[in-house]
């Protein structure tokens, strides 16, 4: 159960408040994988952050009894000055991983940085962050994957590799996806959230989700 009450938010600008969401109540049904789907500015990254703990609501609280990840995809949590080593490991103990030793050799041969892996992560080129991110996050087991544009991740090697990892977790874990790739969208998810003037609709038919998003 992922449940949001009464969430306000907004952004400061020179025009005042520019709000995202005001006063939103729902609920994520449990059990499905889900693309949430709307137009460029209609607030999904937002939406994630506020998922991910990564960013909080002006008002409001989201609650939940599942652990979730952070965006997969995305490069949060990950430290300029640490090398990909310390990173996981700082990772793996924040979300309480048991045997750091095993987890670490997961994430290296997910991540697939050589001897990069030994640097500090502001060394890194702009797809191997991630990369690092991606592997960090697959090597946890979540009840719930943030998973954002994963076809943006690496080069065609690794999106097919990361793709193929995620197809596996979605069979003994749910995610909840933000792509604007239709034919990724139909592939790890089954049903949809859409996305439109702060408001959000569940559509348990994914189809049905896809063709209310491309009518907007």
């Amino acid at each position: 159960m992922i449940k949001l009450e009464n969430i306000t938010k907004y952004y400061p600008s020179k025009r005042g408040n520019q709000y995202i969401f005001k006063n939103l109540s729902f609920e994520i049904p449990s059990g499905h994988n889900i693309g949430i789907l709307g137009a460029n500015g209609a607030g999904k990254s937002t939406l994630f952050r506020l998922l991910a703990g990564s960013e909080y609501p002006n008002s409001g609280k989201i609650i939940t009894d599942l652990s979730l990840s952070w965006p997969v995809a995305l490069s949060s949590g990950i430290h300029p000055q640490m090398t990909g080593r310390e990173n996981t490991r700082f990772i793996g103990r924040v979300n309480g991983v048991a045997d750091l030793d095993a987890y670490e050799k997961r994430v290296k041969e997910f991540a697939d940085l050589g001897a990069k892996y030994e640097l500090p992560v502001k060394t890194y080129s702009s797809g191997m962050k991630p990369r690092l991110a991606f592997g960090c996050s697959l090597g946890i087991d979540f009840d719930v994957y943030l998973i954002d544009e994963v076809t943006s991740v690496g080069d065609a090697s690794f999106r097919r590799k990361a793709k193929a990892a995620l197809l596996e977790r979605s069979e003994r874990a749910n995610v909840i996806m933000v792509s604007h790739e239709m034919d990724e969208i139909r592939q790890f998810c089954d049903s949809a959230i859409v996305l439109n003037k702060g408001q959000l609709t569940f559509y348990n038919d994914l189809e049905h989700g896809i063709t209310e998003y491309m009518a907007l």
